[in-house]
């Protein structure tokens, strides 16, 4: 029997590649969309395999408890996959109280639509390594059983979203797993978010169509991957045959130095000619390096990575050029 699995934040980055995979295998997949007023451009992720019978959408909100319970009756999916969230780190310092409402809020209310209405699917919730803040352990790393210690709203609403996961998994015997994942980008990620808003920029300056980059913190250091990758990691979280809590990352990072250097260089461009800094786009509290050891979903669910730093880089500057090109 094919599965049914619904997905929150469906139109997201990691929404639009779960979504393509798990069609792929012969899933039926049901999306959220949050309603707003320009339904043109929700659906632009997705928009490739928008008329495919076997996905379905409805619109739903994470703080609105009736439409997920209306949702989960309609559905009734094998497998839900909670990726809707406030995502943008940065933002969450300008919008702390909304941030909390939907990305911590939200996740308890579907938790007790699914307790409720379909307490034998299995729930994946997007936990992040924001969630880690400074805390690293002495080898550099960050897994499972770092303390948590958050430096941002985001991160924080993360940590009550990780914890009533598990609390609702040991109370309720539900099937809850969590993905620690660390920072994972592509063509689709949004623009304002510093891997493809360097490459964005980089592809217009080498294109004519602009003079310059700012940034803001260039020194600190994070583990980038893939999203395609990565959604690969959630599904296979879920296939795994106990509920279990996993960090997804490629145990590798770099700096925002670093990345702006790789991409530049890569477009034959100086780097110092164009990009500067500016304290508006710091954080109130910065936080400084992440690296993740994902041994433990190698090991146990056997995911390996496919894409490199350098290889996921170059695709989205493609993008760009190609998209500025037309």
């Amino acid at each position: 029997m094919n599965k049914t699995a619904l997905i929150t934040g469906i139109n997201g980055q990691d929404g639009s590649y779960l979504a393509e995979l798990l069609i792929e295998k012969g899933y039926t997949v049901w999306g959220i969309l949050k309603r707003n007023s320009v339904a043109e451009n929700q659906t632009y992720r997705i928009d490739q395999f928008r008329n495919n019978p076997n996905l379905k959408l409805e619109y739903a909100d994470l703080l609105d408890l009736a439409s997920l319970v209306r949702v989960l009756q309609i559905a009734k999916p094998n497998e839900i996959y909670n990726l809707a969230a406030q995502s943008h780190v940065r933002i969450s310092f300008d919008q702390p109280i909304y941030t909390s409402q939907v990305t911590g809020i939200g996740t308890l209310n579907l938790l007790e639509a699914v307790r409720l209405i379909c307490p034998n699917a299995r729930v994946y919730q997007a936990s992040s390594s924001e969630m880690f803040g400074n805390n690293i352990d002495e080898d550099g790393y960050q897994r499972e059983t770092t303390p948590m210690n958050p430096v941002s709203p985001y991160g924080c609403a993360k940590v009550f979203s990780y914890n009533i996961c598990r609390n609702y998994r040991n109370s309720y015997g539900l099937f809850i797993s969590n993905g620690i994942l660390f920072n994972h980008e592509s063509p689709r990620r949004g623009s304002n978010f510093v891997t493809n808003k360097v490459a964005k920029e980089a592809a217009k300056i080498k294109l004519g169509l602009s003079d310059k980059l700012v940034l803001g913190n260039t020194e600190a250091t994070r583990d980038w991957g893939h999203a395609k990758d990565y959604v690969k990691a959630m599904w296979l979280i879920l296939q795994h045959d106990q509920a279990d809590d996993f960090v997804c990352a490629t145990g590798i990072s770099h700096s925002v130095q670093y990345l702006v250097d790789y991409v530049f260089q890569s477009l034959n461009l100086d780097p110092q000619k164009h990009v500067s800094t500016a304290e508006r786009l710091f954080r109130p509290e910065e936080l400084k390096n992440l690296k993740g050891d994902c041994s433990k979903m190698k090991n146990i669910l056997g995911w390996e990575p496919v894409y490199t730093f350098e290889s996921m880089m170059d695709e989205m500057v493609q993008h760009w050029l190609d998209f500025y090109s037309k």
